[in-house]
């Protein structure tokens, strides 16, 4: 090869390389306006929603790519929705239940979106998300606590039955949302160390949390960050870091537990915590009731294979199921049913055995299916099955199982001596 093929051939990769940088920076800018975007839902469609076309196309010129693992969430999925195709006839396809299937089908496809994004380059576009994330989280945060205080004029369109809701519909979506930046927050300050911007931070998270007094977010931030604890005490590199997991998990709790304290000192915010964090209310119990509807429709959902049809639950009984996995047999029939039980088992079983996994993205898998669990839990008496940042986290999962799988299967060419397997980065927490 003459020296002059030699400098053409170099021209040529430093421009392939100039536009591959160039695509993978226009994915970044796009996936952090859409993430910085997703509090903003008090209108329908959402700047969320359509974010959401111009991400897909960014991928595409970024070159993403569906990797093998993602063909079986994009096939559960698709069963559910058709699930919910089918349970379509049992209400003459009205045009709320349409509405309805088609916000599913865009749902999953959003999963499966993210799937692939993060499944490739992944700690740099989980940097992306983290960043995007905690600013969207504090923004709506701020302005949660600002309209619960009734800081400025029109507050009130803010909150609902004194409750903080910020930029949401529902203080029960609002406050969930909220729980996967706090995670990130908690995650980064137990692996390096206390930052006072971390910690104020995490403050105004908690505080915009408690406020919302929503009783199934607070199971959910409780029972997500015992996940991130105990699996990051578990895949710690050594006993120094797990006691300063151990330590620092404490002075959290008692952080939060004096927050509680001095919020629930004021009188207007002490008699609505009490409310709330009784474990049954009023609308719960009762024939009537959350509870007495849920097992009625049991038994008829049993004589029905293809479920009531979406939003029927609401037409039969006085209020919405409460259950997402009621709600699934309910609105998209004994398919969509055993489908979306399915996903969610294999999700959760994939999650838990790739995210203890040494990869340079662990720190962020562990906050992430931290965060999954807990929607996957609240899910047991809210439903959960339309929820934004919820399908973010399904796609997170698989995307990151994809990479941690595709990260094994290098290590293993590596360990052979395959010398096309390249360098391979491996390391722990800590």
């Amino acid at each position: 090869m003459t020296a002059a093929s030699v400098d053409i051939a170099t021209r040529s990769a430093a421009r392939n390389r100039q536009r591959n940088d160039a695509a993978e920076r226009l994915l970044h800018a796009t996936l952090f306006l859409t993430i910085l975007l997703s509090p903003f839902v008090f209108i329908e469609p959402s700047p969320y929603e359509f974010m959401m076309v111009p991400l897909a196309l960014a991928s595409v010129v970024a070159g993403v790519v569906a990797p093998r693992l993602i063909a079986p969430l994009f096939a559960l999925l698709m069963l559910w929705n058709i699930g919910g195709l089918l349970s379509l006839f049992n209400v003459h396809w009205k045009t709320d239940a349409v509405m309805f299937v088609a916000t599913s089908f865009y749902m999953a496809g959003s999963a499966v979106l993210f799937a692939c994004i993060f499944s490739e380059n992944s700690v740099r576009r989980l940097d992306v998300l983290r960043t995007a994330y905690v600013i969207a989280a504090l923004i709506a945060a701020a302005v949660g606590i600002a309209a619960y205080f009734n800081l400025f004029p029109g507050a009130e369109a803010l909150t609902m039955g004194g409750r903080a809701k910020s930029t949401f519909k529902d203080p029960n979506v609002y406050a969930p949302f909220l729980v996967l930046p706090l995670l990130l927050l908690v995650e980064v300050t137990l692996r390096e160390g206390i930052r006072p911007r971390n910690i104020v931070a995490a403050g105004v998270l908690v505080m915009a949390l408690l406020l919302a007094f929503s009783r199934g977010a607070w199971a959910n931030a409780a029972a997500s960050a015992a996940v991130l604890m105990g699996l990051m005490f578990l895949a710690a590199s050594g006993p120094r870091l797990r006691g300063r997991i151990l330590l620092l998990s404490v002075l959290s709790v008692a952080g939060i537990a004096a927050l509680i304290v001095l919020l629930i000192s004021f009188e207007s915010i002490g008699g609505l915590f009490k409310e709330r964090a009784a474990l049954i209310q009023y609308y719960d119990a009762g024939e009537a009731g959350r509870f007495g509807n849920q097992l009625r429709s049991l038994s008829m959902l049993l004589e029905r294979p293809n479920g009531f049809g979406p939003l029927e639950f609401g037409v039969i009984f006085p209020q919405a199921p409460h259950n997402v996995y009621l709600n699934a047999f309910s609105a998209y029939g004994w398919l969509g049913g055993v489908t979306y039980i399915l996903l969610i088992l294999t999700s959760l079983a994939i999650g838990i055995r790739y995210a203890l996994v040494a990869t340079p993205w662990q720190p962020y898998f562990i906050p992430i299916y931290a965060a999954f669990v807990g929607v996957v839990l609240e899910g047991a008496i809210v439903d959960t099955d339309h929820w934004r940042h919820f399908f973010l986290l399904l796609g997170a999962v698989w995307g990151l199982t994809a990479a941690t799988l595709a990260h094994l299967r290098a290590a293993r060419r590596a360990a052979n001596g395959s010398p096309s397997s390249g360098h391979l980065v491996v390391s722990r927490i800590g």
